[in-house]
């Protein structure tokens, strides 16, 4: 018997003062059986860090050929890649040449994978955006992980700092440079 998704519901006061965006989000967001929770959580974020008209997430394992998360202009034209984790550099390299931007969101330990794109043929590498979630951020949020839950996070000089409940959590996501 095939195994199916995990729905969660996330009810979000987005408050980004780096991009001048204030939402009220209501999102359904689907975790395949194989995904863990902090690729769920760096997914999360990553959204509400690049949350834009257009976004969407993508059906995630089943299109391996998709973004985990796309913006589209209105004419469904993709604008802006985003993947989460480690993608290796032969999708970097599709990524760059199908979109405008491409951005990555590594909410594991970045040197080791930095190192595996070093010297690597990725088009347009430069351009190419990579991000570090502090690590203690996913986790504290996994912990916190309900089917159903709401909260709102602010967005400040890309330091997060989320409210759920009584507590507070926060955490940075930095840039880090292509290794060339």
């Amino acid at each position: 018997m095939a195994l199916t998704a995990t729905i969660y519901n996330f009810d979000i006061e987005l408050a980004d003062s780096d991009r001048q965006v204030y939402e009220t989000l209501a999102l359904r967001v689907a975790r395949h059986p194989s995904e863990s929770e902090e690729y769920l959580v760096a997914r999360l974020l990553a959204y509400l860090l690049e949350f834009a008209g257009g976004i969407e997430f993508s059906r995630g394992v089943s299109s391996p050929d998709e973004p985990a998360i796309a913006v589209r202009d209105l004419t469904g034209r993709l604008r802006t890649w985003i993947d989460i984790g480690t993608p290796d550099a032969d999708r970097l390299h599709r990524a760059a040449k199908s979109s405008d931007r491409v951005a990555v969101y590594i909410h594991k330990d970045p040197v080791q994978y930095l190192k595996q794109l070093a010297g690597r043929k990725i088009h347009n590498a430069d351009a190419l955006e990579l991000y570090a979630i502090e690590r203690p951020l996913v986790d504290a949020l996994v912990t916190r992980l309900e089917r159903r839950i709401a909260f709102s996070v602010t967005i400040s000089d890309r330091e997060l700092y989320l409210s759920i409940g009584a507590d507070n959590l926060t955490g940075r996501v930095v840039r880090l440079p292509f290794p060339g």
